[in-house]
């Protein structure tokens, strides 16, 4: 099974995602990020791009190397990453499904502000103007079609141990 926590940045889907895993037996956390800085280690060679999701060969790898991780050590796989192109979704998610891989989709939300705060206040990685950037195509997928496809758990008022708790409630539910 995946466990997809989905969000724009700043929603806390990498520190709630260590948590989830945390509290779900036999789990491990799979960022798929690390996917796309792979293909990234690869240019010159691909297009430029304001984001490795763009490139082909990152949404079939992600299905690939889940299953493959799932195939090799079963389990769970935990996996936050931001996915706010319908039709990026769409083919990993019937890619996943071609082989059987149950997902379980969360949208982990917060407010417009509260990003903007959690973005600008990171103390690890700093203010971010690529993370800021990301914060109306989050408003827009949201309104369009993310919140319908995923369960979505607001985390403008919530801790990442209380967030996570959710997540982990709502899968033994």
């Amino acid at each position: 099974m995946i466990v997809w926590l989905n969000g724009t940045h700043g929603a806390g889907k990498t520190t709630t995602s260590a948590l989830v895993q945390q509290l779900i037996p036999d789990s491990r956390v799979f960022d798929a990020e690390k996917v796309g800085e792979t293909l990234m280690d690869i240019t010159p060679g691909l297009p430029e791009t304001d984001n490795f999701q763009h490139w082909p060969p990152w949404r079939p790898l992600v299905v690939e190397t889940a299953r493959r991780v799932l195939d090799y050590a079963g389990g769970t796989l935990v996996m936050p990453m931001t996915v706010l192109v319908e039709t990026y979704w769409r083919e990993i998610s019937a890619g996943l499904a071609q082989h059987e891989i149950p997902v379980r989709h969360f949208v982990l939300h917060a407010d417009q502000d509260t990003l903007r705060g959690r973005i600008e206040g990171d103390t690890v990685m700093g203010p971010s103007a690529f993370r800021l950037a990301y914060l109306e195509p989050y408003a827009e997928a949201a309104r369009t079609w993310l919140h319908k496809e995923a369960e979505v758990i607001d985390t403008t008022h919530l801790t990442p141990p209380q967030a996570a708790r959710q997540v982990a409630e709502s899968l033994r539910s």
